[in-house]
C-alpha cells in the first residue's frame, strides 16, 4: 500500500505501528545526531563573515557560539526525562522540528539578536534529539552485542562530524556565503522528520522520574549569569554594572538551585547521591575541562586564522582538519583500550598529549606557516581522542547499570557546560582580531590556560579515575 502525506502526518502524531527494520531506525537517529554534531564545529570558519556582515564584535560572535552551547546544556538532563514520560519518539520529531525551524530562523535573522535567538532555538532541538536518539537506538537493538554495535556506529557518525563541520562550512561560506551553513539544515530535517515519524515506534519508561522544572530554570539562569559575566567583562571591563550584576545573580542562584535540589531527592535533576562518587566526579569534572579547553580555544583560533593570518574559510576549515580527524579515527580504538586498562591511563596520557600540542600553539603568530601549527593539531586531536570515550566509559562506570542514561546526560552537560564558558572566557582573554599583536598574546595565553588545566585534570585522572572499569560497572547497588 502506498504510504501517502497523510499517512505519514498521522504515523508523526500518533505512535507508529509499523516500524521499519532497526537498521532503518538507526540511520535516521544517526542523521539527527550528525545535525546536532555538526553546528557545534561548523559555525566557528562563519564568525567572521557573520561579525563582518551584520557588524558585530567577538562578544556578538560569543553569544552566537553560545546561545546553542548554553540552550544545549541547560536542557540536556530534562530532555532524557521527557522522553521517559512522554515517549521518546515524540520527543526526537519534537526536537527535529525545534531544530529545523532554528535553523531557518538563523539563516534568515537579519541582525546579531535575532540570529542568538534562533541559536537558543537550534540548541533546544539539539538537546531534545542528543537524548532520544541514543534511547531510540537502544531499544530498536534488544540484544546486547547489536546494541553495543549500533551505538558505535552512532557514536562514529557524530564523530565524522566534528571534522565535516569546518571543510563543509568553509565551503558553503566561500561559495554562498554565511547564511546556508543552516539553511542547508532544513531540507534535511524535513526528510529526517517524515522517516523518523514512518519508522519509529512509541516508547517510554513505566516508571519515570518527575520533570525538575525548577532545576532546569535555575541551572539555566546560573549559566547564562555566569557567560554573561564573561562575555560582558571581556566587552566592557569586570567592574562594569552589569558584570557585577550578572555575577551577583550567578551567585545567587547556586543555593538557590542547590537547597531545593537537595529535597528532591532521586527526582531532582542531578541526584545527590550521585555527586557521592568521587570518580563519578572527577569524569564529569574532567569532561567540563575538556570542552572548556577545547572549544575556548578553538573559538580564538578560527579567529586568528581568518583575522589575523588573512585565511579564507575554507582553507581555515581544512587547515584544522588534522585537530578534528584524529578524534574519528582514534576515538573506537581509544574506547578498546579503555575497556581493558581502565579509564585512568587513557584519560591521563589523552589530556597530556593534548596539553603539549596546546602548549605549541604559543609559537604560532601573524606570519606563522603551516608546519608551525600542524604539530600542535595532531598532538591536540590525538589526546582528545583518547580522552573522550574515557572519560565517558569513566562516569557509566562510576554507577549502576540502571542510571546509565542519565550519567550519560550529566557528563553531556558538563561538556556543553564547559565549552560555553570557555568560549565566553577565551574571547574575553584574546579581545577583538582587529588589534593584532594584542590578539595573539591574548590567543597564546588561552592556549597555555587550556594546556595548564589539561595537565591538572591528569593529576585529578590518576588520582581518582579507576584503573578497571568492569568491576566498577558490575556493582549493583547504590553503595
Amino acid at each position: 500500500m502506498a504510504v501517502t502525506p497523510a499517512t505519514l502526518l498521522r504515523r508523526a502524531v500518533n505512535p507508529a505501528r509499523h516500524a521499519g527494520s532497526p537498521r532503518t531506525v538507526l540511520v535516521v537517529m544517526c542523521v539527527g545526531y550528525f545535525l546536532v554534531l555538526l553546528d557545534v564545529t561548523i559555525v566557528n570558519v562563519a564568525l567572521p563573515e557573520i561579525g563582518s556582515r551584520l557588524g558585530t564584535d567577538v562578544g556578538g560572535l560569543q553569544w552566537v557560539v553560545d546561545g546553542y552551547a548554553l540552550a544545549l546544556a541547560a536542557l540536556m538532563l530534562t530532555s532524557g526525562t521527557a522522553g521517559d514520560l512522554y515517549g521518546h519518539r515524540r520527543v526526537v520529531l519534537c526536537g527535529l522540528v525545534v531544530f529545523g525551524a532554528g535553523s531557518l530562523a538563523c539563516g534568515l535573522a537579519p541582525g546579531v539578536p535575532v540570529l542568538v535567538a534562533a541559536r537558543v532555538v537550534q540548541g533546544i532541538g539539539a538537546a531534545l534529539l542528543l537524548s532520544g536518539t541514543l534511547a531510540i537506538i537502544s531499544r530498536a537493538f534488544p540484544d546486547d552485542a547489536a546494541r553495543a554495535r549500533a551505538i558505535g556506529v552512532w557514536a562514529g557518525i557524530g564523530s565524522l562530524a566534528l571534522p565535516a563541520g569546518p571543510l563543509l562550512g568553509g565551503a558553503l561560506v566561500d561559495v554562498v556565503g554565511w547564511r546556508s551553513i543552516f539553511l542547508l539544515n532544513v531540507p534535511i530535517v524535513a526528510v529526517a522528520l517524515v522517516w523518523a515519524a514512518a519508522v519509529v515506534q512509541e516508547s517510554r519508561e513505566e516508571r519515570a522520574r518527575r520533570l525538575d522544572v525548577p532545576g532546569v530554570l535555575l541551572g539555566g539562569l546560573l549559566l547564562l549569569a555566569t557567560t554573561y559575566a564573561f562575555i560582558e567583562g571581556g566587552r566592557a571591563g569586570a567592574g562594569a554594572p552589569q558584570v557585577l550584576l550578572a555575577a551577583a545573580a550567578a551567585l545567587l542562584a547556586v543555593p538557590a538551585l542547590a537547597v531545593p535540589e537537595l529535597r528532591r531527592g532521586d527526582d531532582a535533576m542531578l541526584p545527590v547521591s550521585l555527586l557521592r562518587r568521587p570518580a563519578f566526579d572527577a569524569a564529569n569534572l574532567t569532561a567540563g575541562v575538556m570542552n572548556l579547553g577545547t572549544l575556548g580555544t578553538l573559538f580564538v583560533l578560527t579567529l586568528f586564522l581568518q583575522s589575523v593570518q588573512h585565511r579564507s574559510a575554507l582553507i581555515a576549515g581544512l587547515v584544522v582538519v588534522p585537530l578534528f580527524a584524529p578524534l574519528a579515527v582514534i576515538a573506537p580504538f581509544g574506547g578498546r583500550i579503555t575497556s581493558r586498562v581502565g579509564a585512568r591511563l587513557p584519560a591521563a596520557a589523552g589530556l597530556l598529549v593534548a596539553a603539549a600540542g596546546l602548549a605549541l600553539l604559543v609559537r604560532a603568530g601573524a606570519h606563522t606557516g603551516y608546519a608551525v601549527l600542524l604539530p600542535a593539531f595532531l598532538l591536540w586531536g590525538v589526546g582528545m581522542g583518547f580522552l573522550t570515550p574515557a572519560v565517558v566509559a569513566a562516569a557509566i562506570a562510576a554507577v549502576p547499570a540502571r542510571r546509565s542514561g542519565l550519567v550519560s546526560a550529566v557528563n553531556n552537560t558538563a561538556r556543553q557546560t564547559g565549552g560555553a564558558i570557555g568560549i565566553a572566557v577565551a574571547g574575553a582573554v584574546a579581545g577583538p582580531p582587529t588589534d593584532g599583536a594584542r590578539f595573539v598574546r591574548g590567543f597564546h595565553a588561552v592556549a597555555l590556560g587550556a594546556a595548564g588545566l589539561y595537565t591538572a585534570a591528569a593529576v585529578l585522572a590518576l588520582a581518582v579515575l579507576p584503573g578497571a572499569l568492569l568491576p566498577v560497572r558490575r556493582a549493583g547497588g547504590e553503595g
